[in-house]
């Protein structure tokens, strides 16, 4: 077993963002591989709604975990770490940069930290609790102040996601989630990460947005999407109710107009990418970078890491 923690580089952030090119001129100067850290590209057939590298792309880098698992599949936080574990290791043992690359900030955050030791969802438990906020807004949170004011404090009185995760645990465990997450912090963590974001302005980073919707219109998402229907993957997969299939679902089988369907899709990827940013912005240890003007300096930062 390697005991040291392995360096790795990871680049984060939001969906337009520039991370594939970011990784790709990274390419160009280091022997990397890439581990991606998406939660849609790992489903097969899913191209271009998830904006999947290219064949050419994938032949100039070797990419991992892309296409790993059928739509219909359930694909964990424990799965991605099992499996991003694996590839990391076996491309730092052949010589090689392991680049993580993704917007799926719980698939790094369990990468380099580790997976929180606490009880699993419960599916009938969170029924209950979410019929108790239906009945009584605010309920919940008020609760979670009164058993984990510490948790409660750092999470919005809105957020019901995680208001509902901390009573969950807390339920099922008797343990306070704070108590789990601060006790987490201190054990022995695999790696040792330089961390890159590329910093791209609001305004041009939406821009880009709604112009990648109408390529992957152009290129056949709504082909792609009867594919899959075809292919007797359900409207109700987890992985066909993402942002761009969903649309193209509702378009395809419910007589959205297709305006409607681009309008939707621009919509939500615009506030998806706008949760991508909050969730990186709370990392301090993310260099936010400019990596078209900034590369030289890049490179300096990579080389004093990783080979000094």
């Amino acid at each position: 077993m390697i005991k040291q923690q392995l360096p790795i580089i990871i680049i984060g952030g939001a969906t337009a963002s520039g991370k594939t090119d970011f990784a790709l001129k990274l390419a160009q100067y280091y022997d990397v591989e890439v581990v991606s850290a998406d939660s849609r590209q790992v489903y097969r057939y899913m191209d271009i709604g998830t904006a999947k590298v290219s064949a050419d792309e994938q032949r100039m880098v070797s990419h991992h975990l892309i296409d790993v698992v059928e739509p219909d599949k359930d694909f964990s936080v424990a799965d991605f770490t099992d499996m991003a574990h694996a590839a990391v290791i076996d491309i730092f043992n052949r010589g090689k940069i392991p680049l993580v690359v993704g917007g799926t900030g719980l698939y790094l955050r369990a990468l380099t930290d580790g997976l929180i030791d606490a009880p699993s969802e419960n599916a009938q438990l969170r029924a209950e609790l979410l019929e108790d906020e239906r009945q009584n807004s605010g309920c919940l949170y008020q609760r979670l102040l009164k058993v984990d004011n510490c948790l409660a404090q750092t999470i919005h009185p809105n957020d019901i996601t995680r208001i509902v995760r901390g009573l969950e645990v807390y339920v099922q465990s008797g343990t306070k989630l704070s108590q789990i997450q601060q006790q987490h912090a201190f054990r022995e963590q695999r790696y040792r990460p330089l961390k890159f974001a590329p910093s791209v302005d609001r305004a041009l980073l939406y821009e880009r947005i709604n112009k990648r919707v109408g390529t992957m219109i152009n290129e056949g998402l709504l082909r792609e999407t009867q594919h899959l229907l075809k292919r007797g993957f359900t409207p109700s997969l987890k992985s066909m109710r993402t942002i761009g299939y969903r649309q193209a679902i509702a378009h395809l089988c419910d007589n959205m107009s297709l305006d409607d369907a681009i309008a939707w899709i621009q919509l939500e990827t615009r506030r998806y990418a706008k949760r991508q940013l909050t969730w990186f912005r709370k990392d301090k240890t993310i260099n936010w970078v400019d990596y078209n003007h900034e590369f030289d300096s890049i490179r300096e930062s990579i080389d004093k890491f990783y080979f000094n």
